[in-house]
């Protein structure tokens, strides 16, 4: 192939706008007007720390998030809970948890790894970091709101919130408990501050699972699925 002929493919998508499938694979993108792809509900974006529906944390302080990181990008510290004001349920609690996103790819092992639920990601995915300190968020920074929702911290853009901040926790398993499809569809974790009981996913086994459109989840039926629309 000769030094121009690799330019071909660049001109005919220059001038020709279309692809294989007609379709435009490509949308303007103007900062805070919209144009964003829809993002598929188990994209891995930056992480939060969950609490439970009576506002309590999740995280028990227990580091397996951070032994499992292959990044090392997961600092974390337990400490007792003072039996006066414990901050969960547990004896302890993640005293001191920070994530270093300078370092951190995105595999979602930590959430696997974590026994309670208590860090899952959001699907924000675009930062603007001014300094490095700014790409270490601490705890106070990942721990929801009062209302369950992520913290919009200034070098976020929040800007599609309305479509990405429900789905915060969906769902971080590719089938269920263990990878058992026979667990597909079966709640298997505590309701989180702000939205309660989530509904499990669909699993593998679901069509289009993975193809960015908001789908509603129905828990306690075969495959997470009403029969009735299983058929379409």
């Amino acid at each position: 192939m000769g030094y121009l002929d690799g330019f071909k493919i660049t001109f005919n998508k220059t001038f020709n706008k279309s692809s294989v499938s007609g379709k435009n694979l490509t949308s303007p993108y103007v900062k805070d007007e919209g144009g964003k792809r829809a993002k598929p509900i188990r994209l891995h974006g930056r992480h939060v720390l969950n609490r439970y529906e009576d506002g309590m944390e999740k995280c028990i302080g227990c580091e397996l998030c951070a032994g499992v990181c292959p990044a090392r990008c997961i600092y974390v510290r337990g400490k007792d809970n003072d039996p006066a004001d414990p901050v969960s349920p547990g004896e302890r609690y993640g005293f001191v948890y920070e994530i270093n996103y300078l370092r951190c790819i995105h595999c979602d092992l930590c959430v696997e790894a974590c026994p309670t639920e208590a860090i899952t990601e959001t699907k924000l995915f675009e930062f603007s970091f001014t300094n490095r300190q700014d790409a270490i968020y601490t705890k106070d920074e990942l721990v929801v709101d009062d209302d369950g929702r992520a913290q919009r911290l200034p070098w976020e853009d929040w800007s599609d919130h309305e479509l990405v901040e429900n789905h915060t926790s969906a769902w971080m398993r590719a089938t269920a408990p263990s990878g058992d499809a026979d667990f597909e569809g079966i709640v298997a974790w505590a309701g989180e501050l702000g939205y309660g009981e989530r509904p499990a996913e669909l699993g593998q086994t679901a069509d289009g699972h993975d193809s960015g459109e908001d789908v509603e989840l129905k828990a306690n039926t075969k495959r997470g699925v009403d029969p009735e629309e299983e058929a379409h």
